[in-house]
């Protein structure tokens, strides 16, 4: 009989651990939270030092059963919940529930489920951390003062099923801010002059750069007239060459915001399924007998710390040297953490980088491969040498007015051997070489080619972009981003258009109402500064209910004026022009959980409902009477189908062209791939690129 009891959160993890241990340990899971606020009250007596009323879970009760019955059989019991405030709070939970003395040493943290991390870990066992516990409640309770006061209010004057939150307000925020800078935006005139070179026939670019050696803008043609007319024909003198060699260092190892940002950027993941696939990477995967048994591929997935251990650091440094060479090892440097980061933490990086993702292939799902190999990859670079880049800019003149070329060249690889950091375009970084030239040359301009511009506005914020932003300015923390971006699609606030948030009629309405009569909450200084004292109890210099307290205060008298002042709303349907089909009263547009649809307007005795479909100007190639339309399926891919649908059964992934084939007559389709979009026949083997 086993003499430890150990409890985790999951059950996964339970028998990856109970694995390492041995027979002497029973390792049960919690599932989670066992106690929490309730969620038919705000469960926080304001009077009482704003003390939580604790529940049990509901249909957690025949696991505390089960847990009672174990814990009253060990000798001694371990808490081995994640190491972080929400595991710690758990934790804290449970020695409550089961009589374990907080101050005994019953807490375990580790930060990688490998059988050393382990082992290590309950040979240093310690007492709950009360201040991390505090600054868990403390963020609990705030947000459910804020949410449980507001919420209502929300459905009272505005529509049933809103919420308000502490960080999800101020995402939203954001999000309508920036469909207003792009509403106000005026675009700007302004050209370039863009000329291809030619050296002993090799070609080259350059662009102008100004007169007299000072950098000139262009804001109208007749600017580009003037700077046309000054050139004295078609010879250009190198005028001066700048050579020089340039360092680039590898990114750091990731961090949650970080591992969010480049899963959405490379795999196409949400927030949301990055770290629901993390988990299960950290959590154990059966790697089989011969490999290990289940192992824990990557240590704890809620990180804002980019630290490595020094194991870490050696076990990397001699893969890179036995499969890259001494060259590629890069310099260890101590790692400067940003204020707030949970420094008990390692960065997110593979347990062991011995384990190649190709080893991994048999054992992994296509996401939970993916998600290592971009980990692994990024880990090991961060341990490499920086790449170098042989840079060159040649100035070119012609009656003092100045043209530059500009080319690179990989000279040493470095850490881009195996990753080269994701951005939000897309853009692959490619050598750009210029020929050998030498000041005193003289070369030919081949053509001489003007461009109008017009300034673009700020892009609308895609789930990488929002997270980095939010990161930056100290908005939430590692475990907030996913669940902000996910509460705000549901609640209808925003919606998804091309991979961007779009806010909808009712966020901007929300938004608007808490800038009235709630600024504090939508405010980004005061959001932040408030996540920075939350920070300051984790650390023992601020005390929680002083912290809620003052905040209360102003809040209540706020939350007062709104319920007196704040004027109920009606957000009228938009008529969609057609009639139901059904009863013959009109459609109008609503707002659903994925976006608009149409909806009988004489609801709820009609309840007729249908999707908006998108016509592409494309005839129905297969009945050639009905049109086709742009659908969705049920996990959001777009498709192409017949609006005649289910009288013809027309379909495609891929998007049909107005136009036929011009070999065979047939069916003409865009597809798209990562580098470009090619029309294609369905038929035969005719193909062009795409005009963008």
């Amino acid at each position: 009989m086993a003499d430890y009891l150990v409890i985790v959160e999951s059950p996964a993890k339970a028998k990856t651990i109970e694995r390492y241990l041995g027979k002497k340990y029973q390792v049960k899971a919690s599932m989670g939270h066992v106690r929490d606020l309730p969620k038919s009250q705000t469960g926080v007596d304001v009077e009482q030092d704003y003390k939580p009323k604790y529940i049990t879970v509901r249909g957690k009760g025949d696991i505390l059963k089960d847990l009672r019955k174990s814990a009253k059989k060990a000798k001694k019991i371990f808490l081995a919940a994640d190491p972080d405030r929400e595991g710690e709070a758990i934790a804290w939970h449970l020695a409550h529930i089961l009589n374990v003395d907080e101050n005994s040493n019953c807490r375990v943290v580790f930060n990688e489920i490998t059988k050393d991390a382990i082992k290590e870990s309950f040979k240093n066992p310690r007492s709950i951390d009360m201040d991390l516990v505090d600054a868990q409640q403390a963020r609990r309770i705030l947000d459910r003062l804020v949410g449980y006061n507001i919420s209502p209010l929300l459905w009272k004057k505005v529509k049933k099923g809103l919420s308000a939150g502490r960080v999800q307000s101020v995402a939203l925020k954001m999000i309508v801010d920036r469909e207003k800078e792009i509403e106000n935006f005026k675009p700007e005139e302004y050209w370039s002059i863009e000329a291809e070179f030619l050296k002993d026939k090799e070609t080259f670019e350059g662009s102008f750069y100004g007169i007299d050696g000072k950098k000139t803008e262009l804001k109208s043609e007749d600017d580009v007239q003037k700077i046309q007319s000054t050139l004295n024909g078609n010879d250009f003198s190198v005028s001066k060459v700048n050579k020089r060699e340039r360092k680039r260092n590898p990114a750091k190892p990731f961090i949650t915001s970080s591992l969010q940002q480049e899963a959405a950027r490379k795999l196409n993941f949400r927030a949301r399924k990055t770290m629901m696939v993390a988990q299960q990477l950290y959590e154990g995967i059966d790697l089989g007998k011969k490999a290990g048994g289940i192992t824990g591929l990557i240590t704890y997935m809620r990180t804002d710390s980019t630290r490595i251990s020094n194991t870490a650091k050696e076990e990397a440094a001699n893969y890179i040297e036995s499969q890259y060479g001494s060259d590629y090892l890069g310099v260890s440097k101590k790692e400067k953490q940003k204020d707030g980061a949970q420094d008990a933490h390692e960065a997110i990086r593979p347990t062991s980088v011995m384990r190649d993702p190709k080893t991994l292939k048999t054992v992994l799902s296509r996401d939970q491969l993916r998600l290592y190999k971009l980990i692994w990859e990024r880990f090991l670079a961060s341990q490499m040498a920086p790449a170098i880049m042989d840079t060159m800019t040649v100035h070119l003149t012609n009656n003092d007015v100045e043209f530059r070329a500009t080319g690179s060249k990989v000279k040493f690889k470095g850490f881009m051997k195996v990753y080269v950091e994701g951005n939000d375009d897309n853009k692959k970084e490619e050598d750009k070489l210029l020929p050998d030239l030498q000041e005193g040359m003289v070369v030919e301009a081949k053509e001489i080619k003007p461009n109008q511009h017009f300034t673009q506005p700020p892009p609308r914020y895609t789930e990488a972009r929002l997270v980095k932003t939010m990161e930056e300015q100290g908005i939430g923390r590692p475990s907030t981003y996913a669940p902000t971006l996910d509460t705000i699609q549901r609640r209808g606030y925003v919606s998804l258009d091309n991979k961007r948030f779009v806010p909808t009629e009712l966020g901007s309405i929300v938004v608007d109402l808490l800038i009235e009569f709630f600024p504090e909450i939508i405010d980004v200084n005061f959001t932040v500064q408030m996540e920075s004292d939350l920070d300051s109890i984790e650390d023992g210099k601020v005390e929680w209910v002083k912290l809620i307290d003052n905040f209360y205060q102003d809040f209540k008298k706020r939350l007062d004026t709104a319920e007196e002042e704040m004027e109920k709303i009606e957000i009228k349907d938009e008529p969609a022009g057609i009639d139901c089909e059904n009863c013959g009263h009109e459609m109008v547009y609503k707002m659903g959980r994925y976006g608009k649809f149409l909806a009988c307007s004489n609801f709820p005795e009609c309840r007729n409902t249908k999707p908006i479909l998108k016509e592409i100007g494309v005839n129905c190639p297969k009945c050639e009477e009905g049109n086709v339309v742009e659908r969705k399926s049920k996990k959001r891919r777009v498709f192409y189908g017949c609006d005649r649908f289910p009288e013809c059964d027309f379909v495609s992934w891929d998007k049909p062209i107005s136009r036929p084939c011009p070999k065979c007559e047939s069916l003409l389709v865009e597809k798209r791939s990562k580098k470009e979009t090619q029309i294609q026949c369905t038929n035969c083997d005719y193909k062009e690129k795409a005009q963008t």
